[in-house]
């Protein structure tokens, strides 16, 4: 995706538009649709390069068409497909194993994200927000150019620009036959065939929620890992989702890195890898390989070096002080093209808010990195806020740092017989009164709205004492959060009877 601007010179006479230029997607969207709120004029640029594969989506950026949104949903038909194992220990006669069709649900996810397009579409034309689907560059620090379907050229200059052009998958371009057959995420949503036996290649969250509902919905998934999992997450629970995951029908390849993908007379891919343990070449054959091993900022086509913007040289992600600002003061970017941002939609569409409030709502707001909530939405959801227990002790040293946690067992889980061997939850406190809650980790059912309601509390600089003296909801997996007495310092055994123990 890429482009921005607001004034287009053209056929039919120059404008000068005073307001920013937005780019990219959801974000970019609704940064454009709060500026116009505002009473400024407002031009949105957006446009979808396809993927190696051919993949094209509409407006709405990564969350709507290749992210968040059709990631939850395929996470609901696996979470869907465990239920019905369920229902006869609940009195349901059904008769197993009952089968998945693919093509059904991703019909109807890719529906539902299309809907989300026009939604966005409309809402731009709802607020008189100029929409150009066009690949833009910068020409200046004030004109973006970008060339029509029909090949007019067409040019668009702005008092202020705001960059949201996102990121996309990284390709291995270094390994043989990467680019030629394997997907990304940014292909997996929009299959109108079940990808069949997969490789998933990457450790990091997209390839642990690919892999999850891949193996829900009854598919043979492996995961090639080369290093931890969950990097830059607390890594105990991150052992602990490999645990539920590889316990519940996902294979994980461990220590090992691709080297060559072939496809074979009969359509399958060959993959060979290089084991780091042994030191020994292996090979398998899938169905299909899906690379998760990162994501890459999409600013090389933006020229802006032609507009003066700094970027990483490592990363080439974009320089930005705490006001979002570039080291062009008129441009700005949010979201995951900025370098040391989280890469969360929550957290781009509130930084362009707050960001658009500054500009033009007489506001001096700025957005808080600190404490956001997330969640990985592989089969035992992992939610998450704060520090890990790893950042903790590194940021304010062994002593001072008391980790609260227990194991626990949903009570839907009891009548099932699930295993909830993993299901746990940890809190990490500084250990001098008054135990300010540093950060929250829970893996289990429903984790995120667990982690979004104590989220507030912590933003909010709760204590220890004071999550404690919280009244739980009965009988909810949320109310483990507020019965953590047991403390790792003690050594005391961690294992609870469940939320009615």
């Amino acid at each position: 995706m890429a482009a921005m601007a607001v004034a287009l010179r053209g056929l039919g006479g120059r404008f000068r538009w005073r307001t920013q230029a937005v780019a990219g997607g959801v974000r970019g969207a609704a940064r454009g649709a709060a500026a116009a709120q505002l009473g400024r004029k407002v031009a949105v640029v957006d446009y979808v390069e396809p993927s190696p594969q051919g993949t094209r989506w509409g407006l709405g950026g990564t969350c709507v068409n290749v992210g968040c949104i059709p990631k939850k949903l395929m996470h609901q038909a696996a979470l869907l497909g465990g239920l019905i194992q369920d229902a006869p220990n609940y009195g349901w006669e059904v008769a197993q194993p009952v089968p998945h069709d693919w093509r059904k649900m991703a019909e109807a996810v890719q529906n539902h994200v299309k809907s989300l397009n026009w939604g966005h579409r409309v809402q731009l034309q709802d607020r008189k927000v100029k929409y150009f689907n066009i690949k833009a560059s910068f020409v200046d620090e004030h004109t973006v150019c970008g060339v029509a379907k029909g090949g007019k050229e067409i040019l668009l200059s702005a008092d202020h620009i705001i960059i949201a052009t996102g990121g996309r998958p990284r390709y291995p371009t270094h390994i043989e036959g990467a680019l030629e057959y394997g997907i990304t995420s940014d292909d997996i949503f929009w299959l109108k065939e079940s990808p069949g036996k997969t490789l998933v290649v990457g450790a990091s969250y997209v390839a642990l929620e690919c892999a999850g509902f891949l193996t829900g919905i009854g598919l043979d998934t492996t995961i090639m890992m080369r290093s931890i999992p969950l990097r830059g997450f607390d890594q105990q629970m991150s052992s602990m989702v490999i645990e539920h995951m590889a316990s519940h029908g996902t294979r994980f390849l461990r220590g090992c890195a691709p080297s060559r993908v072939r496809r074979l007379p009969d359509g399958q891919l060959q993959v060979t890898w290089e084991d780091s343990t042994t030191g020994k070449e292996d090979t398998g054959t899938f169905d299909t390989v899906l690379w998760a091993i990162g994501r890459v900022p999409d600013t090389r086509s933006l020229n802006l070096e032609k507009a003066g913007v700094d970027t990483s040289p490592d990363t080439q992600k974009i320089l930005v002080d705490s006001r979002e600002a570039t080291s062009v003061p008129h441009i700005y970017a949010i979201g995951d093209v900025v370098e040391g941002r989280p890469e969360l939609t929550p957290i781009a569409i509130m930084a362009g808010r707050l960001l658009v409030q500054r500009l033009f709502g007489g506001s001096s707001d700025l957005m808080d990195y600190d404490n956001v909530p997330t969640t990985v939405f592989t089969p035992l959801e992992y939610g998450c806020v704060g520090l890990s227990e790893e950042e903790a002790v590194a940021r304010h040293g062994q002593e001072h740092v008391e980790v609260y946690h227990a194991h626990y067992k949903p009570l839907e889980f009891t009548v099932a017989g699930r295993d909830a061997s993993q299901c746990y939850v940890k809190m990490v406190c500084l250990r001098e009164p008054p135990q300010l809650v540093l950060g929250l980790h829970f893996l289990g059912p429903n984790a995120g709205e667990v982690t979004q309601g104590f989220a507030l509390g912590i933003k909010c600089g709760a204590s220890y004492a004071q999550v404690m003296r919280t009244v739980g909801i009965h009988p909810t997996c949320s109310e483990e959060v507020v019965k953590l007495r047991i403390s790792k310092r003690s050594g005391l055994d961690p294992t609870v009877t469940g939320c009615c123990g």
